[in-house]
């Protein structure tokens, strides 16, 4: 059984995260830098996102109401890559920092990974569930390196 009220809070806090994808959207800095060939189109990170942040909450919800005596530091795990995630958008597109921002990127990678891991030994579906953000975040990170690589003065292009 789902505690719904739960859920709610911890979708409202993955939300309220990627909230700041849209105070610091990419803009027409980051359509003139150089990307690898294998960039997604930008219409894919609001679904991949949307989808990845529903099932981190239901995950985190399962976790919550398991009654495992390690939820505690799985959920604490799941506060410090919601930290790295909010951060990102702003250095990277905010800050336009591409070096820093691989940074930020690399700490939520491996809180990610350090949650899944968590997750999985509470809840089998927990961890399932947020496997794919693993995924995800190796990508987000692969990509974010080559554009840092390819765009050496990315932050004087912008004027910063």
């Amino acid at each position: 059984m789902i505690d719904w009220p739960l859920f709610a809070l911890f979708t409202a806090t993955a939300f309220a995260a990627g909230s700041t994808g849209a105070f610091f959207s990419p803009g027409t800095w980051y359509d003139n830098l150089s990307k690898p060939v294998w960039t997604p189109p930008n219409w894919l990170f609001p679904l991949a996102w949307f989808v990845l942040y529903l099932s981190m909450a239901y995950a985190a919800t399962r976790v919550a109401i398991s009654g495992h005596p390690e939820v505690i530091y799985a959920l604490a795990i799941w506060g410090l890559q919601i930290v790295f995630n909010t951060l990102w958008s702003p250095v990277f597109f905010g800050l336009h920092r591409l070096g820093p921002a691989l940074v930020v990127l690399f700490g939520m990678w491996a809180s990610v990974l350090a949650m899944t891991v968590s997750f999985w030994r509470i809840d089998l579906t927990a961890g399932l569930l947020v496997a794919p953000y693993v995924v995800w975040t190796s990508y987000a990170f692969a990509l974010n390196f080559s554009i840092w690589r390819r765009n050496p003065y990315a932050a004087e292009m912008a004027g910063a």
